[in-house]
């Protein structure tokens, strides 16, 4: 069995549905000190087809205070079951499906009292999250927000928290006057009240999945745009009200893109898009209302680092979902590749637009390599029906292999056809839950083809073609065999329609095949020897390769190369042969060219460089290091600098220090920290205050190695500076600095990664801290049976798996 074969997993079909939630109204106000929310909720409801006496609600966590029938009269008091995870409440009578019904129910909602969950891609489910509740954190700002997906907004307010239902809604939230909100829909009304606080309402009109219900409240600055007369808002901290066009200004005409292109106008009555404290998913697509990760937020400086792949492709994706997820939204997790496949292209979609080919080819290139790295342990359908935790289908299959799969069904049927289909899948579909038979069909009805082969094999059976290619020339025929090496007892022999470009000299001739065996050879005319066969010569099929060329093929392909993928191919294959002439020249040439990840990616490839005119390619990674325009370039051009050890380049690692990118100047630090004998210390004490994230984690890697007691302080102060992603790394360092100091000072930092990784929330976290502390055990025997009491108490596998092996 191979090793990527996942476990048994139970089905996991759509939700059955008994009663449609229609309407959900929500009056809600917060208690800080308790962290709990007071609600009342009135839910119109309606029997989906069979009468019915009952209805069965999620509702985690709560304190269930009333539970009443609304009619003409006065309300009439119901009886109920409550397991604390669903509320069961038996109505008066049985209702038909033409009975709508309304029930009030009043309640507190007590998300951290709720037991603790979350995944990978979601790293928390308890749906309603209090940021610095009492205001006792510095540099944190007071906020509330929530996080519906999968099914956590039953955390904060009953519904039938399931995909496949759809309903309108209304919000009014009961805040400090001086702190902003923000949910789905329109702001209706604004009310102060006697106590000095106040009442917002907001309203959405049309129907949406309860997942995508959200509330946001603290204190922002609220930047506004418009797009055709619709209000687009920018929330953001106020520090950065002055950047917030820089970081959201492409949103109108990202709206106007997509609306063009898919022949269906954004749907919703407002877009704003919300940064927040503390997040735990990487952004979330809240129906007209998007939160993301603090992390978005910039200052001028930091945008002149900000390439496409580190904000815009996430406003992209999640603006995308607007139409894929919420206008038309899968009706289970195991079709959540409806949603998240389409959010996942829209960011090649956008790139190839705005940016050009080459960012769009960068896009494909990485996030290909993304889902390969993850099938070399996990191999499962797209749609898969089978899974233990509905977390688990956010994953690079659902995200980056979907995307691929519906760039490779672009490039079959068309450009015209692609996006009439999506018009008609979206039209046919709107407001509704769907499964991936609804995607086929549109395509089928546009194109007139049946696309059942296409759709099983890339949607329905796991994992994806593994090629060997290999040709030969003789009697005016190129013969070239294509053999499908993938374990077909497991995967699928597959149908790939594929362009092969057979080069004569500088003259490209394009021949369009179809695989459909596990060993097959194609005859191609050739009037004379190729200089390259290139199968797959657009670069679109989701596959694994091993093509047979020659040096010389590799390098006639750099020199003709149709996209980025074919220029950076070479480089990785021939990275290994820069002591031959022509491909040294090969090198050389890509550090000049047009594309900034070209000239990244062949400077990454001559670190320790030994071949051919040493000293003038040496001269050429110095000029980048200073003049390229791009900082991603400049940055890796300092890193492969410092991998010449017998070199001194201390004057360019010192002059970097005062780069205008903050990544170029953190690159430097890099490069100074492998460099012994150049003494930074007093530039690098000069940064010490630095407010970028990048560079804080540069300087504390540094003192990590040349660090002594005068920095131990530094560590310590600048703790509640760094990001939480970050901490994994910070605590590793901080371990490593407390290596250099003597044991009697040590006790402060001691405690300080003894309680993170105990009581960190996020298990990075935790381990990053239990690191930190392994290093010091060589000179502190106690800390070995502090490590193993920590073991002991840890109830994460992942982590008791990872101690196990330490």
């Amino acid at each position: 069995m191979p090793s990527w074969l996942p476990q048994n997993a139970p089905y996991q079909p759509a939700a059955t549905i008994l009663t449609d939630v229609v309407d959900t109204k929500l009056d809600v106000r917060f208690d800080y000190k308790s962290q709990h929310l007071l609600g009342t909720a009135v839910l119109t409801l309606r029997p989906h087809f069979y009468p019915q006496s009952q209805v069965v609600l999620d509702a985690k966590g709560f304190d269930i205070q009333k539970v009443e029938l609304l009619g003409e009269k006065k309300p009439k008091t119901l009886t109920y079951a409550y397991d604390k995870k669903q509320l069961t409440i038996n109505l008066d009578r049985a209702y038909a499906r033409t009975e709508a019904y309304q029930l009030r129910i009043a309640y507190v909602a007590k998300p951290n009292e709720l037991p603790a969950g979350g995944s990978d891609a979601i790293t928390s489910n308890k749906g309603l999250y209090f940021i610095n509740p009492l205001g006792t954190e510095p540099n944190k700002p007071r906020q509330i927000w929530t996080q519906g997906e999968t099914e956590a907004n039953s955390c904060w307010f009953p519904t039938i928290d399931k995909p496949n239902q759809r309903m309108t809604q209304e919000i009014s939230m009961t805040v400090e006057s001086q702190f902003k909100t923000l949910s789905n829909g329109l702001l209706v009304s604004s009310k102060p009240n006697a106590d000095g606080t106040r009442t917002d309402t907001w309203r959405q009109s049309q129907p949406h999945a309860p997942y995508l219900a959200t509330m946001v409240v603290g204190d922002f600055a609220v930047v506004s745009d418009t797009w055709r007369g619709k209000s687009v808002d920018y929330y953001v901290e106020p520090k950065y009200a002055g950047t917030a066009r820089a970081i959201f200004g492409r949103t109108p005409e990202m709206m106007e893109y997509f609306s063009k292109k898919l022949g269906v106008d954004f749907p919703w009555e407002k877009y704003a898009q919300v940064p927040v404290r503390d997040y735990v998913s990487g952004a979330m697509e809240n129906t007209s209302a998007t939160t993301h990760g603090a992390s978005i937020q910039a200052t001028r400086r930091e945008l002149l680092d900000a390439g496409y792949d580190s904000g815009e492709s996430t406003i992209v994706h999640e603006l995308f979902h607007q139409w894929f997820g919420d206008y038309v939204t899968s009706e289970s997790w195991a079709n959540l590749p409806l949603n998240e496949s389409f959010a996942d292209y829209s960011e090649l979609l956008w790139a190839e637009y705005k940016l050009g080919a080459d960012e769009a080819a960068l896009v494909q290139h990485n996030k290909l390599n993304i889902y390969l790295e993850e099938a070399q342990s996990k191999r499962e359908p797209l749609i898969r029906y089978h899974y233990q935790n509905r977390e688990d289908m956010f994953d690079r299959h659902s995200y980056q292999k979907g995307g691929r799969v519906l760039h490779m069904l672009r490039k079959y049927v068309g450009d015209e056809a692609f996006f009439a289909a999506l018009n008609r899948y979206l039209v046919q579909n709107k407001q509704s839950a769907v499964e991936i038979s609804k995607l086929r069909t549109a395509f089928e009805e546009v194109t007139g083809e049946d696309l059942m082969w296409f759709f099983n094999q890339w949607f329905m059976q796991r994992g994806h073609p593994e090629l060997r290619i290999s040709h030969s020339f003789a009697n005016g025929q190129v013969a070239l065999r294509v053999q499908q090496v993938q374990d077909t007892l497991f995967q699928p022999v597959y149908r790939l329609p594929v362009t092969v470009g057979v080069w004569i000299n500088n003259q490209l001739t394009e021949h369009r095949i179809t695989v459909s065996k596990a060993d097959q050879t194609f005859s191609l005319p050739a009037a004379q020897k190729p200089s390259l066969v290139k199968f797959d010569n657009e670069s679109q099929l989701l596959a694994q390769f091993e093509e047979d060329r020659s040096t010389e093929e590799l390098l006639h392909q750099f020199y003709h190369a149709r996209s980025y993928q074919q220029k950076v191919e070479v480089l990785d294959l021939l990275q290994n042969k820069t002591m031959e002439l022509a491909v040294s020249g090969m090198m050389r040439n890509a550090l000049n060219d047009k594309f900034w990840m070209v000239r990244r990616v062949a400077l990454d490839h001559l670190r320790r460089y030994r071949g051919p005119e040493t000293g003038a390619v040496k001269k050429e990674i110095q000029r980048l290091a200073t003049a390229d325009a791009h900082p991603r370039v400049r940055a890796q051009a300092l890193i492969t600098l410092a991998s010449f050890p017998n070199d001194n380049y201390g004057a360019n690692f010192l002059a970097a220090l005062n780069d205008s990118s903050y990544t170029v100047a953190a690159a430097s630090i890099e490069a100074l920290t492998k460099n012994a004998t150049v003494n930074a210390r007093k530039q690098i004490a000069a940064l010490e205050e630095t407010p970028s994230a990048i560079m804080l984690m540069a300087i504390a890697n540094y003192y990590a190695k040349f660090g002594g007691l005068d920095q131990y302080g530094w560590f310590l102060r600048r703790l509640p500076d760094v990001a939480e992603a970050d901490l994994y790394t910070y605590f590793q360092a901080f371990g490593g600095l407390m290596t250099n100091i003597p044991p009697v000072e040590r006790d402060k930092g001691i405690k300080v990664l003894e309680e993170h990784a105990r009581n960190s929330p996020k298990y990075y976290v935790r381990l990053g801290a239990y690191r930190g502390l392994a290093l010091l055990v060589p000179t502190n025997p106690n800390i070995k049976a502090m490590l193993q009491d920590i073991k002991e108490k840890e109830k994460d596998d992942r982590l008791r798996t990872f101690y196990s092996l330490m």
